[in-house]
């Protein structure tokens, strides 16, 4: 009986001693060069990689979030001012390399429809795991807000599986519709950037 309890003790001890443990940043100017080590609360599994990148005219913004995530999908997204990569992990300090620049990905062959703010006429090469051409539309003040480009699949399935409306995703080149117009698109791209890094 003593037995048994001493090996059950020591199993209790050596799982509560092995947590997994990630780096930790969250940088608005684009490089995790101050990351710190975090150990992850208990329900989380995955060490989280994220890069974004925002272009809107002659400005440009990049950010960098590592941390702990109760769960994770290695996605990319290309809605030509919005690209964001993202990638998990499931081992102690995984996370340590930086995501690639998500400009710098090498182009897979795959087309896909993209938008500027005054036309959707616009044809973008996709990247990298991008193996979708994807369109969002939301309603905003009563006009209607249209973004194209590419996206990974992961991102098509995260969207179906939790019933995310305005997204839709198709497999064929330039398969995401026929042109439209839109005046303004950044508000909806901020809310993807937003929903992805938080859920």
């Amino acid at each position: 009986m003593d037995l048994q309890i001493s090996v059950f003790l020591l199993f209790i001890l050596f799982t509560a001693g092995h947590s997994l443990r990630c780096y930790e940043c969250n940088d608005p100017m684009g490089s995790c060069a101050n990351q710190t080590i975090e150990t992850c609360p208990v329900g989380s599994s995955q060490c989280l990689s994220t890069t974004a990148m925002t272009q809107v005219g002659d400005i440009h913004s990049k950010v960098s979030v590592k941390s702990c995530a109760p769960g994770c999908l290695n996605v990319s997204m290309n809605l030509n001012i919005l690209k964001m990569t993202t990638s998990c992990c499931n081992t102690d300090l995984c996370n340590a390399k930086d995501n690639s620049d998500p400009s710098t990905n090498v182009p897979n062959g795959k087309k896909c429809f993209s938008c500027d703010g005054n036309s959707c006429l616009n044809i973008m090469s996709c990247s990298g795991t991008e193996d979708r051409c994807v369109k969002a539309t939301e309603a905003s003040g009563g006009q209607s807000i249209v973004v194209k480009g590419c996206a990974s699949k992961s991102i098509c399935d995260f969207a179906s599986l939790f019933g995310v409306d305005g997204i839709s995703c198709c497999e064929g080149n330039m398969c995401n519709g026929a042109p439209s117009v839109s005046q303004s698109f950044l508000f909806l791209c901020c809310s993807l950037l937003s929903y992805f890094l938080l859920h």
